[in-house]
């Protein structure tokens, strides 16, 4: 049994991390809206803060552990961190907007009372899809031919 659990970890490993740093990153998103919506009491600057903290939080994890992405020149790093933020923008606009689209058009079923919920947790999966496919393909892409290069550099 073990065995099988570890072969399917090896096999999934990528996406399983992605998952628990993405969780990871929606808890450090709200202890740092807290924490500032207790100091300034104003919620667009705590969202935004929070925001910019979870996603800075999410690109170290995601290069680190997720995508294990081994660029070492300042370049290269500035480069991903801004692809990653850009990326994050972009499905971060879908987000804010995507939910009143799937209700103007007719998904406005509740859940525990909340109008709308059920777009808002497709449109939250779909964003979770979006991020990973966007770091793998646009910001992390290629980890092995950017090692392979600063060999040959």
């Amino acid at each position: 049994m073990i065995n099988n659990i570890v072969k399917l970890y090896t096999k999934y490993k990528e996406i399983i991390l992605y998952l628990v740093f993405g969780v990871s990153t929606t808890i450090v998103n709200w202890l740092i809206y807290i924490g500032v919506v207790k100091v300034s009491s104003t919620v667009v600057i705590a969202n935004a803060v929070a925001w910019m903290g979870a996603v800075t939080f999410a690109y170290i994890t995601n290069k680190i552990f997720v995508f294990e992405s081994k660029s070492t020149k300042l370049k290269d790093i500035v480069q991903e961190a801004i692809s990653f933020f850009i990326a994050r923008a972009c499905s971060g606009v879908f987000e804010i907007f995507g939910p009143g689209v799937l209700i103007s058009i007719g998904l406005r079923q509740e859940i525990f009372g909340i109008k709308g919920f059920v777009a808002k947790i497709a449109i939250s999966v779909l964003v979770v899809i979006m991020n990973y496919i966007l770091s793998k393909l646009f910001v992390f892409k290629n980890k092995n031919e950017v090692n392979q290069q600063e060999v040959y550099s």
